[in-house]
């Protein structure tokens, strides 16, 4: 019965119809990376309209942002990295070693959290200091982090390992690992922040719930018969020759959640520099644009994500055609989100500030730096989709190098140039040039690339 299974999946990735099958592979997708934005978003919108310290509590979560996107970016490193290339065995034939690449991801999640778990408990109030925590704000940050931290190892395996879920086709499994954590994640935010009265630490309790019963369903899944690819303690000893396919192919998407956390690190410190006695109303601006930037993404990690084991499979097949045809569907659906809600955000941004604050303030600056930081951001529709899909393929070395250059190769020296003509808004216009710039480099990268395959397939 499973063996029909897992044929029917692999002959609808080389030979279904292209729109019907990524749209089926991208809706629970998107939707559970919607609903997944919800576990910090959700978050702080509550502590944002705490009683008398919403806006000072929403700054201390600004500034532990950079640390969960870190944790978050790790699991990224074998989930991101491990998925594609089991994906490419399956279309190879190879399930043993599919296999493999599931089993090591999982062992590097476990080494990985236990590293990330005791580092941050050791150094946690230096390292919010030096992102920006001053005496009222660092209290805030250390209730929330101090207690996420202990979650660290249900996040890595429910988002590491989720991925070689989605990459089988059982992208409806896939969502209800996000969608449940979510769910119970709004559910216990208010009884444990207003109810039980615990404040920011009850927010950081309900996250760790959450995510927890995350973790279990992913586990439990993939020990299923209903899985391709499954858990075993044998293939989880570690084969350093597979470890370090998946860390090279993995350090883009990781890269590029890093990124954001190092750029809303130096962000941070920038708006403390320029922003005079507002410096503080700016953090939790940024805390805002932030949430905002998740929300999105969402959709277009979706869309990448439900392209990507049809790339990653018809790659291992040398299938030209359907390569080329996925690419444009993806394309016109990621372009067609973005351009959406890029209206959303340059015509209602009071409205979606209002969802995180009441602070007439803090409304009315994050109206203003809205408006500037995301008035590109519509033509990264096209940029996220040439970007994952040299990660879908196996190409190591564009996915790396595009991976960084929107935020640090370009973002961060525009952030440090730019104040200095147009004071704190050039913060904010950094990352609006810098959209640009990446997205018609990319473009032109990825057009040569996949020419370069036409003719290597002999299409």
């Amino acid at each position: 019965m499973n063996c029909t299974k897992n044929a029917d999946m692999n002959e609808q990735l080389a030979h279904a119809k292209i729109l019907p099958l990524l749209i089926k592979l991208t809706i629970p997708v998107t939707i559970a990376q919607l609903v997944n934005a919800l576990y910090s978003i959700v978050d702080r919108m509550y502590i944002g309209h705490m009683p008398g310290i919403g806006t000072k509590a929403l700054t201390g979560i600004g500034l532990t942002f950079p640390i969960i996107m870190i944790i978050a970016a790790f699991s990224c490193l074998p989930g991101m990295g491990g998925a594609p290339l089991a994906s490419i065995a399956l279309g190879e034939g190879d399930l043993k070693k599919a296999q493999r690449y599931l089993n090591n991801a999982l062992s590097m999640l476990i080494f990985i959290s236990f590293i990330i778990t005791v580092g941050c408990m050791l150094t946690l109030k230096p390292i919010l200091i030096a992102f920006g925590a001053n005496e009222v704000t660092l209290p805030y940050a250390i209730s929330f982090l101090s207690i996420y931290l202990i979650g660290t190892l249900f996040v890595e395996i429910a988002m590491g390992l989720n991925p070689f879920i989605n990459t089988q086709g059982f992208t409806g499994i896939g969502t209800i690992t996000i969608v449940i954590g979510a769910i119970l994640n709004i559910i216990l935010d208010p009884i444990f922040i207003y109810v039980l009265n615990l404040g920011i630490a009850g927010a950081a309790i309900a996250t760790v719930i959450s995510q927890m019963i995350s973790a279990i369903w992913v586990i439990k899944f993939l020990c299923s018969k209903k899985s391709i690819l499954r858990l075993n303690l044998h293939d989880m000893k570690p084969d350093f020759e597979i470890i370090r396919s998946i860390c090279a192919l993995g350090v883009s998407p990781f890269t590029f959640r890093v990124n954001e956390s190092i750029v809303v690190i130096i962000l941070n410190r920038l708006l403390i520099q320029y922003g005079g006695v507002l410096s503080d109303l700016h953090i939790a601006s940024m805390a805002i644009l932030s949430s905002v930037g998740q929300i999105f993404f969402m959709p277009l990690i979706g869309i990448i994500s439900g392209a990507q084991p049809i790339l990653s499979y018809n790659m291992g097949a040398k299938n030209y055609p359907r390569l080329r045809e996925t690419i444009y569907h993806a394309r016109v659906l990621s372009i067609s989100c973005a351009v959406i809600m890029w209206l959303a955000m340059m015509l209602v941004p009071n409205i979606i500030c209002q969802l995180f604050t009441s602070d007439n303030d803090l409304i009315g600056l994050t109206s203003i730096t809205m408006r500037i930081m995301f008035s590109t951001v519509l033509v990264l529709g096209m940029q996220m989709v040439n970007q994952n899909a040299f990660v879908a393929m196996g190409n190591t070395w564009c996915s790396f190098l595009y991976g960084i250059m929107r935020k640090l190769l370009l973002l961060v020296p525009l952030a440090f140039i730019l104040p200095h003509i147009f004071g704190v808004w050039g913060i904010y216009m950094a990352e609006a040039i810098s959209n640009l710039i990446t997205t018609f480099v990319t473009y032109i990268a990825f057009t040569r690339y996949i020419n370069n395959l036409k003719v290597r397939f002999k299409a």
